[in-house]
């Protein structure tokens, strides 16, 4: 279960740091807009430069901080261990995509939760006998955006809930419903204010599933038979952006040429998804999970 973090307290890999800790934070650098990889070009035999696409590079923080623990060098070098162990995990350290949290609370936030490894940890021991050792802390967080401490989740049948048009018997007068019910079980709210990345899992028995996104007109088409019990999960976030079963075996090759994975968003506020395939037993779901993104704190 992860902490309560109080205002300027942060939690690196489960490691308590900054406000109320032994672990006194200066500086933090990288907060505001992330790096940009750009594509420009200097046009030959001509003034100015054209600008090409610009593409979001990860987000590199940089902690300034320092180990406080006057008179206790064991305590120092204990906490000083306890961060260096963040990125020792084999299933994290040796396997691609995976990430670790970098959770954040500043004054009027909510927390907010980076995703991606600690790149540095190193200490200047020259002090510990005073129990003081400096630290540069660099973080490398996937992506550009701070997510939302809360998994939010929602479960759509195949059935679409409608309560328009005429109800039976039809007798005079003709009353025809004019709105939407409000509980239609393809409509997901997400909160937030930038676009989040969700991961779909499809589960059987059904086949030959299609995703759609209204709003956007965005699809993911699969040509998959998922039995009873069995699951296809396609996970849309830029570290992990994969199509897999429940055995770990690949869909990817499943998809469409018109399946944009990468494109496939949810934007804050109300979102309807639809989805259909083949299912005799109309007992077929789609979990949507996500997490409320920002692009600024």
């Amino acid at each position: 279960m992860s902490a309560i973090l109080k205002d300027h307290q942060h939690e690196l890999g489960g490691v308590l740091i900054g406000t109320g800790t032994s672990v006194v934070i200066a500086d933090i650098e990288g907060l505001g807009r992330a790096d940009v990889r750009t594509s420009d070009i200097d046009p030959p035999h001509s003034d100015g430069v054209w600008l090409g696409a610009d593409y979001y590079a990860g987000r590199t923080l940089r902690i300034d901080a320092a180990i406080k623990t006057p008179g206790d060098q064991a305590a120092a070098l204990d906490i000083l261990a306890a961060l260096q162990r963040v990125h020792d995990d084999p299933g994290l350290r040796l396997t691609g995509g995976a990430t670790t949290d970098l959770r954040m609370k500043f004054p009027g936030r909510d927390v907010r939760v980076l995703k991606g490894r600690l790149r540095k940890a190193d200490a200047d021991l020259s002090s510990l006998v005073h129990g003081w050792v400096p630290l540069d802390i660099e973080f490398l967080a996937a992506d550009t955006l701070f997510y939302g401490d809360d998994i939010q989740q929602a479960s759509i049948p195949l059935v679409t809930i409608s309560t328009g048009g005429f109800t039976a018997p039809v007798v005079a007068p003709i009353v025809v419903n004019p709105g939407p019910d409000t509980r239609r079980p393809g409509w997901v709210t997400v909160d937030g204010a930038a676009p989040t990345w969700p991961i779909l899992r499809i589960l059987g028995p059904c086949a030959n599933p299609t995703i759609t996104h209204v709003e956007s007109g965005r699809v993911l088409q699969l040509s998959s038979v998922i039995d009873a019990g069995d699951w296809v999960e396609i996970d849309t976030r830029p570290t992990w952006r994969s199509v897999l079963r429940k055995n770990g075996g690949s869909a990817a090759g499943d998809l469409s040429a018109r399946s944009r994975i990468d494109l496939f968003t949810l934007p804050p506020g109300r979102n309807e998804l639809r989805w259909s395939a083949t299912d005799p037993t109309n007992t077929a779901r789609l979990t949507v999970t996500w997490r409320p993104a920002w692009s600024t704190l």
